[in-house]
């Protein structure tokens, strides 16, 4: 049994390092780095009075709306699945028994579980198909509602999603970020981390806002209340100074993207 448990592993780990999956993992970085951007620009046009669903599902739906959007819409699919199947095999090779190897376990599955989720979003469009993110969503919690204990199991939902944001908050704040790339060196060095502490920051504001929608919608037993990123969006623009806010979000989403690309290019694999 260890023997073939040994043997596992190393099969794990020679798909992982292989160059085909490294290489569409950072395909994969680069199209998250895509979807934020859009994100960020429907963010800016709903700030100023415009429509549109600033989430994945809205910024799917833009680019399958453009002529060449279902070609890109292709290499998002095949680099999401990638970089999560990537991010699944890194969680599974985690070595140890102890609170801190279960706590990286954890993180890096959800984030191969949260690429792929987002990938099969994407097939759906690339299909002809549609989603919506903030039916979904809604759907989601209306379902956790609806079972013994909903409402507790909502406010956990809730309280893990603006643990999520406090997490990316606190890791653009002290730079914890360039833990996952190598750093280019003079002025490019200097935009990077500039880009990669806005965008964490404003990534992680609009997940606690997430997460603070999910615990309303729990405190009132209203599905409707948890409406996803898109939600959070729009009820940032209905803040006192409300525009002023969600531009700057949207900006951060911007930056992120930005700083997406450059991790596609120099992330650590």
């Amino acid at each position: 049994m260890p023997d073939a448990s040994a043997e596992a592993r190393q099969t794990t780990s020679r798909v992982q390092n292989s160059r085909p999956l490294k290489t569409l993992a950072r395909v994969g970085f680069g199209m998250n780095g895509v979807l934020h951007i859009l994100i960020g620009v429907i963010a800016l046009r709903i700030a100023f009075g415009g429509g549109g669903e600033a989430d994945q599902g809205g910024a799917l739906g833009e680019l399958a709306s453009r002529p060449a959007g279902m070609a890109l819409l292709w290499v998002i699919v095949v680099g999401l699945w990638a970089l999560g199947l990537f991010q699944v095999l890194e969680a599974a090779l985690v070595r140890g028994t102890d609170k801190e190897d279960w706590a990286a376990r954890v993180k890096e599955g959800g984030k191969g579980v949260a690429y792929l989720a987002v990938g099969f979003t994407a097939f759906t469009f690339a299909r002809g198909g549609s989603s919506d993110s903030s039916d979904q969503t809604e759907s989601l919690s209306a379902r956790l509602l609806a079972t013994p204990g909903g409402v507790v199991l909502l406010v956990v939902v809730a309280l893990i999603v603006v643990g999520i944001g406090g997490y990316m908050v606190v890791k653009g704040i002290r730079q914890k970020f360039r833990e996952d790339l190598v750093v280019p060196s003079g002025p490019s060095g200097r935009v990077t981390i500039a880009l990669g502490i806005v965008g964490y920051v404003a990534k992680g504001i609009a997940l606690v806002v997430v997460g603070v929608l999910f615990g309303v919608a729990a405190v009132q037993a209203d599905p409707d209340e948890a409406s996803g990123l898109d939600g959070a969006l729009k009820a940032l623009a209905e803040l006192p100074f409300g525009t002023i806010v969600l531009t700057a979000v949207a900006f951060g989403l911007i930056a992120f993207g930005l700083y997406s690309f450059v991790r596609a290019r120099r992330a650590r694999l």
